[in-house]
């Protein structure tokens, strides 16, 4: 399954450094679903979740709102609940997909694994310019320890947050209740 094409659907809307991004993300997720042996299903899902996260993310403003109706979010993570909204006016039924993709930039306590990974892939992606030894070496690891790297994601994300002065959204605070 590694080394698939990037195949964005129709209504992504992204430019060339959100694509490239979308690739590492995707390539990574499909590394750990053949290390791991899932099953087709599975694999295909965490496969999607990679190609589809990120798909709005350059979209307008009012698009956005316009998709994720219902989310009074800020603007940075609207992309997530408008590519879910938006898959689930398509027709997609992976409750675990949609809920990776809706919530992959805040969290998610309810998560199943395809959740789970989206999460840790798009932070762990060998693009980013930040702890690069130490992302790796998680990367690297999450085959034999899922989720002992999920919990030390979170850990980081959250540190991350709350070294910025960011706000912490409900859906991270559960999500760390949830592994702690």
């Amino acid at each position: 399954m590694t080394d698939r094409p990037l195949d964005l659907p129709g209504w992504a809307q992204v430019g060339e450094k959100r694509r490239a991004h979308i690739a590492r993300v995707t390539a990574l997720l499909d590394r750990w679903a053949e290390q791991l042996h899932l099953d087709g299903d599975e694999a295909q899902a965490w496969h999607d979740a990679g190609r589809y996260h990120d798909a709005l993310r350059d979209a307008p403003e009012a698009e956005l709102r316009r998709l994720s109706a219902g989310h009074d979010l800020p603007l940075d993570v609207l992309h997530g609940p408008a590519a879910a909204a938006h898959l689930e006016s398509l027709g997609e039924t992976r409750a675990g997909l949609l809920a990776a993709v809706r919530w992959h930039t805040v969290g998610s306590a309810s998560w199943d694994r395809v959740g789970r990974a989206l999460y840790m892939a798009d932070f762990l992606e060998p693009g980013r310019g930040f702890m690069r030894a130490d992302r790796a070496f998680l990367a690297e690891h999450l085959p034999h320890d899922f989720d002992g790297v999920f919990r030390q994601v979170v850990r980081m994300r959250l540190e991350w947050t709350l070294r910025e002065g960011k706000a912490l959204f409900p859906e991270a605070v559960g999500l760390w209740n949830s592994i702690r």
